[in-house]
């Protein structure tokens, strides 16, 4: 019996090495996403806009009332001072006083920096930086922003729960109101254990500490202190998840305005359905800034109700197009404070 002969092993010789594809760098990387996100932007809105009526959407834009989307932009102001007062009563448990002025001023900045960057967590950042000299910790500004962020979902989630069983109409909603109630259960049972047991929560991510113990320590225990206080103060968080809804229904009366704008009859449940759950579909990512995802959402609940597809799209960009035409104030703003 001959002897098998053991796998070659290959070396790379320096001349190898020097002529080997190196990994993609970072920026390459990201370059490389950008530009995918893009086509699928630009790929379903071409792909919308040619199934629809070119007349009826110029119809739609064209005859819209500019007085009841200048009330939607007014809807949108009381939203951001509302979101401002919420992330405000978050500083507050943390004994972190900032004046309302000072919030809501970042909270536009923040607006603007999410509708002009390729993503929308540059305004999380210019929120942890606005607050995070106040607060003396990085880390308990970006834990109280993530706070904020978690609760602002469960609002946004529940609300589509509830109006999902308030139309209980299988046929036209495109997402089950059992299935939202699911969600929403999941995500609470998920973010229960950070609020209320955060000595568990550390426990768990004790393993971290092993990548740097003085550097991740130091945070995991500031983490806890700053969730402790939190567990102190079950005001401040239920004041929050109030606001939470609160924003979100206000955001359902922002296009429920459009949509009267273009003369499109819509009931306010269906919307207060099909908006969070185009937000919870703009989450992933897929696109640039949740074009086209936001757009086929709307597409294809119109469509089930029977409503026209060109309204859909309409409601949608002219939405769009008003958040970008009011975060335009975020950079007066930052233009100002930085002068």
């Amino acid at each position: 019996m001959s002897q098998s002969t053991p796998p070659a092993v290959t070396t790379l010789t320096a001349s190898d090495q020097a002529t080997a594809p190196a990994p993609p760098a970072p920026t390459t990387r990201k370059t490389l996403i950008l530009i995918l996100k893009v086509i699928v932007s630009v790929g379903l809105l071409a792909l919308l806009i040619s199934r629809s009526d070119a007349p009826r959407l110029w119809a739609y834009v064209r005859t819209a009332s500019l007085i009841w989307l200048a009330s939607a932009l007014g809807l949108y102001l009381l939203m951001v001072l509302a979101s401002a007062w919420r992330w405000g009563l978050l500083l507050e448990a943390q004994g972190v006083p900032v004046p309302a002025r000072t919030l809501a001023g970042s909270f536009l900045v923040a607006t603007f920096f999410n509708n002009f960057l390729p993503s929308n967590i540059g305004g999380d950042v210019i929120r942890i930086a606005d607050t995070a000299r106040q607060a003396g910790s990085k880390t308990l500004a970006t834990t109280v922003v993530l706070v904020d962020r978690g609760i602002g979902l469960l609002g946004l989630i529940l609300l589509a729960a509830v109006a999902g069983s308030v139309v209980n109409d299988p046929s036209a909603s495109p997402v089950s109101a059992r299935l939202l109630w699911a969600a929403f259960g999941a995500a609470t049972l998920a973010a229960a254990p950070a609020l209320l047991a955060p000595a568990w929560l550390i426990r768990l991510l004790g393993p971290l500490r092993r990548l740097n113990p003085e550097w991740v320590g130091a945070r995991l225990d500031r983490l806890a202190g700053v969730l402790e206080k939190f567990k102190e103060a079950p005001g401040a968080l239920v004041g929050c998840f109030a606001g939470a809804v609160l924003v979100q229904a206000i955001l359902v009366g922002f296009y429920a305005f459009i949509a009267h704008a273009i003369g499109i009859a819509i009931s306010p449940w269906h919307m207060a359905v099909l908006v969070p759950v185009s937000f919870l579909v703009q989450m992933l990512p897929l696109s640039v800034n949740g074009f086209g995802l936001r757009e086929a959402t709307f597409s294809f609940y119109f469509a089930r109700l029977g409503l026209p597809i060109e309204a859909a799209l309409v409601i949608s960009l002219l939405g769009a197009g008003l958040v970008m035409l009011f975060s335009l104030s975020g950079a007066v703003v930052y233009v100002v404070r930085g002068s």
